[in-house]
């Protein structure tokens, strides 16, 4: 597992690219029979990914006697369909389907190729699985605007019970590249966006920094991008494609974003 430290808005002037990518974006994440992490400093979000039949290991550092001993797991195929299996209990799930594992689960177990997102927990939640058709769904944009999308509310405070991890999938429509479009920040939650769901030779252009200060990153399929509470997060693509959306923090206020008008964006 690979740990990264929490960075201040004031080091971005001095950073070139690679040390913004080295800091903000997860790029391997996936290797066959492997489950990969990194482990953020901001709010303590783990992202990671499986692909094939593999076990959820326990990294030596995270001092724990199992990975999940005081931690939450949201897990989403982003594959064919594929199977989790906790504690002996067998979920089979589709693409873009989640699976919620509560604090306390000792053995998790992936066939498929899965995303995974781990926050902190200080209490224990069923393990729940969910679909599309489960999800909360809240269509967004317009196609003048490039950025009609359909956003999937999977854990949160009206769905799958959690302590503090809130997760989702939007997926835009064709012809759409924009996401999150006004942008905004939230001061009390870290998010991070992995964006799949495009051709290879496809990228997304992701936005980061301070509203008034802006950089960005171009982002493969299967990566990741850490947005820090001070750092907008959005983007626009080279064609449509899915991400997933994921925080962890003081609260799981949804509506709870500092607004940022896009004229006021630089």
């Amino acid at each position: 597992m690979e740990s990264r430290h929490a960075t201040a808005p004031d080091q971005l002037a001095g950073m070139d690219t690679d040390q913004l990518r080295r800091r903000f974006l997860v790029e391997d994440l996936f290797a066959p029979g492997e489950v990969r992490l990194t482990y953020s400093h901001e709010d303590r979000i783990v992202v990671g990914g499986s692909d094939g039949t593999t076990a959820l290991p326990c990294p030596d550092e995270l001092r724990s006697e199992f990975f999940l001993e005081r931690r939450e797991l949201g897990v989403v195929n982003i594959g064919d369909a594929g199977t989790v299996t906790v504690d002996g209990d067998r979920y089979e799930l589709a693409a873009k389907e989640v699976l919620y594992v509560g604090r306390g689960a000792r053995d998790v177990r992936f066939d498929g190729r899965f995303y995974l997102v781990s926050t902190p927990a200080h209490a224990a939640h069923p393990t729940v699985k969910a679909t599309l058709d489960d999800a909360e769904p809240v269509r967004l944009g317009s196609q003048d605007g490039s950025n009609d999308r359909t956003i999937y509310k999977y854990i949160h405070v009206k769905g799958i019970q959690s302590c503090q991890l809130v997760l989702g999938v939007t997926v835009l429509a064709p012809g759409s590249m924009w996401n999150t479009m006004p942008c905004h920040t939230h001061e009390r939650r870290t998010e991070v966006y992995f964006y799949f769901d495009l051709p290879e030779t496809d990228r997304v252009v992701h936005l980061m920094g301070r509203p008034d200060a802006t950089r960005n990153l171009i982002v493969a399929p299967e990566q990741a991008v850490i947005s820090p509470s001070w750092s907008v997060h959005c983007g626009f693509g080279t064609r449509s494609y899915a991400f997933v959306w994921a925080m962890g923090g003081e609260n799981q206020a949804y509506e709870d974003v500092e607004p940022v008008a896009i004229g006021d964006l630089r």
